[in-house]
């Protein structure tokens, strides 16, 4: 759709500021497995997801204009605004970084050899007629338990479903976009597609200490993915504590963004052709604006302003929401792993980074890891998950 050709229509400005924010959140997610993986038909995606973003900022401004019948309304929008500039920025940026690997701006071809295992794939599938997934749900399926491989959206007819739950289910001619290990996903894409899943053939790599820029890309995606949910998180709780963490996540993203710099100039002196490189230069930009933006949606929190309602139930009434508890004396958690209590499992909530004590943060922290008293959780999922996570670390839910 051109958003060139949007009219006004009356809509919610708390519906489409739902989609806007689990749309941003995805897009960060495809855009930089795109570039790990080389993948140009997920990088492809983030184009379609970008330009829908188009239209659903341009939708929010027309409302939000015509809400706005004096000074005083314009007073309380003008913050509603901002967040939508800034989720269009991620957006932007989301776009910039699926270029790279479509516009063959150059990273290096060996970069998918040298990502971790823990790195799990993202693969596109269309679903065939013929699949014995047509007409199935998730649920009855059972599909992330019994694979390991989870849906992360689904593309009918041109629409969306972002953050598909148990109920989705699976249609002819469906384009889903699934997360998981090659082996799951070697299964799952064949049962989809009724074709044999064949990833890309490793390439050696020509460059010294590849796996090190690798290990920055995961963790600037990370970061970044993190810095989002908590601006968001920032405006659910209304809390200045959950802002102040982005500002210092602002700060940590700006830090590795310059070493990641500093190593790609390095790096250029060492291969035969440096423009290999180049796009490696684009990914810090767009991570740095990235990181930025989400700093921008908390501005409103931190310089004290209370947040618009709308914005607010939009936060809390998105397909994730996002929890924040504390691991008390006495929780199951305290001195135990993520995954000895399989917490993922058990609660449905995903552990998406862990502040210690200390003030030092554990960022996609896995089933290895170890939770402490007086550890902050931060995690996403659904209402009655985050429910259970919060008896289960003993504490309430917190605005901190």
């Amino acid at each position: 759709m051109d958003p060139g050709d949007v009219e006004y229509e009356p809509v919610s400005v708390k519906a489409v500021l739902v989609e806007m924010k689990d749309t941003a959140e995805l897009l960060i997610d495809l855009a930089y497995s795109a570039v790990l993986h080389g993948s140009d038909e997920v990088a492809a995606e983030v184009l379609e997801l970008e330009e829908r973003m188009d239209v659903l900022q341009l939708q929010a401004r027309m409302s939000l204009l015509m809400a706005a019948r004096n000074p005083e309304d314009a007073e309380k929008l003008a913050p509603v605004l901002g967040v939508v500039g800034a989720t269009e920025k991620i957006s932007d940026a989301a776009g910039d970084i699926a270029k790279i690997v479509l516009e063959d701006i150059g990273v290096p071809e060996a970069m998918r050899t040298a990502i971790p295992e823990a790195v799990e794939t993202v693969v596109r599938a269309q679903v065939a007629p013929g699949s014995e997934y047509v007409g199935a749900s998730l649920g009855g399926l059972n599909l992330e338990t019994e694979t390991g491989v989870r849906m992360i959206a689904l593309r009918r007819a041109g629409e969306w479903i972002v953050n598909p739950d148990r109920d989705t289910t699976f249609a002819a001619d469906d384009v889903v976009l699934l997360r998981g290990t090659e082996m799951g996903l070697s299964t799952v894409y064949e049962a989809v597609t009724g074709d044999v899943y064949e990833p890309p053939d490793p390439v050696d790599s020509t460059i010294d200490d590849l796996e090190r820029a690798v290990d920055s890309i995961v963790l600037m995606k990370n970061m970044s993915e993190l810095a989002v949910d908590l601006a968001y998180g920032s405006i659910l709780f209304d809390s200045e504590g959950v802002a102040a963490e982005v500002v210092e996540l602002e700060a940590e993203v700006d830090a590795l963004k310059s070493r990641f710099e500093a190593w790609v100039l390095r790096a250029a002196g060492r291969v035969e052709d440096p423009i290999t490189l180049r796009g490696l230069v684009h990914l810090a930009s767009a991570t740095e604006v990235i990181s930025d933006a989400a700093l921008e949606i908390s501005e409103g929190v931190l310089r004290g302003l209370d947040t618009h309602p709308v914005v607010a139930a939009a936060v809390e009434e998105s397909d994730e929401v996002i929890v924040r508890v504390d691991v008390t004396v006495g929780s199951p958690l305290a001195d135990a792993s993520l995954g000895d209590l399989k917490v993922k499992t058990e609660t449905g909530m995903r552990v998406i980074a862990v502040r210690r004590d200390d003030g030092d943060w554990v960022i996609s922290p896995g089933p290895e890891t170890t939770v402490f008293v007086d550890d902050v959780l931060i995690a996403k999922g659904t209402r009655d998950g985050a429910a259970r996570l919060a008896e289960l670390a003993g504490g309430d839910e917190s605005a901190a």
